[in-house]
């Protein structure tokens, strides 16, 4: 399928479900579609594991201090569980930017790497966010993939050998290093994932850095700086930014005193959370609320 002819089919799916900028889920589990006519302003989230394919139009993220910003022909990889911030830079309503964006599957990852013979990587520094030129059969995959949206039958047969086609593309691909350092099972990047994802699980919890220095296996010292090589955020600033993110989707949702989300996300002291919560997002907690 021609690029022009997807970056169509996007859009009309758009105009039918009535999606602007936030990601509009698909039937195909697991891909979503944008499609945004303006850019945007800075928008605080987390980021899953997940393929970016830009099609049209660009976007910018952020990684620490760094902005990595992609555009139409790039694929972003995102291989961690990431605190962000993001924009869209390149739109407008005759040319929307339009992009498909795929969750990762580290099983899936993991059981490809195991049968093949992907690229060696050298010892060095790796990031959690890696963009790169996206390869004609990755684009092709992907067109094929959202095409299922409209066959269920297809979709319940080809869904599944589609994804395992696109992961194997992104295992090889030019940029995909921290995807194959993740497929190791004992690599330092899958011990930081083991621990990234107890964090998003317990982020209420205490949780000391030693503790989760121990459950990666490393020496206090490694952990923090291999967590601050991958991720750009030391442990103690990465749970901060998930027990904030949590707090101000429970604070825009409304129901609960600002006090209660601030002990819920694992806060001993309301005034702290709401110095901390205006400090990451530029606004009061109940000023946020006012205005969601």
């Amino acid at each position: 399928m021609p690029v022009t002819d997807l970056i169509d089919g996007i859009c009309r799916y758009a105009d039918r479900r009535g999606a602007n900028h936030l990601p509009q889920p698909t039937e195909v589990e697991g891909l979503s579609i944008v499609r945004c006519r303006a850019p945007t302003l800075q928008e605080h989230s987390s980021y899953d594991p997940l393929l970016c394919l830009v099609l049209q139009g660009a976007k910018e993220s952020a990684l620490g201090h760094e902005r990595i910003r992609f555009g139409a022909g790039e694929a972003l990889i995102v291989s961690l569980d990431l605190p962000t911030v993001s924009q869209v830079v390149e739109a407008s309503p005759s040319r929307p930017y339009v992009a498909l964006a795929l969750a990762l599957d580290l099983a899936m990852l993991r059981g490809l790497a195991d049968e093949i013979d992907a690229p060696g990587e050298s010892e060095g520094a790796s990031r959690a966010i890696e963009t790169g030129v996206a390869a004609e059969r990755l684009v092709a995959a992907m067109g094929r993939l959202f095409a299922l949206v409209e066959d269920p039958v297809e979709r319940r047969v080809m869904a599944p050998l589609l994804k395992r086609e696109i992961h194997f593309r992104l295992l090889m691909a030019a940029h995909g290093g921290m995807l194959r350092r993740l497929a190791l099972r004992d690599s330092h990047e899958s011990r930081i994932h083991r621990v990234l994802g107890h964090i998003r699980t317990d982020y209420a919890a205490p949780l000391r850095v030693p503790d989760l220095a121990d459950m990666a296996g490393m020496s206090p010292s490694s952990f923090h700086e291999h967590f601050r090589a991958i991720t750009a955020s030391t442990p103690l600033q990465y749970i901060k930014d998930m027990r904030l993110l949590e707090a101000r989707r429970q604070i825009q949702a409304g129901g609960v005193a600002i006090s209660g989300v601030a002990f819920a996300v694992g806060y001993e002291s309301p005034a702290q959370f709401s110095r901390d919560y205006a400090r990451k997002f530029g606004v009061a907690p109940r000023d946020d609320r006012a205005a969601a």
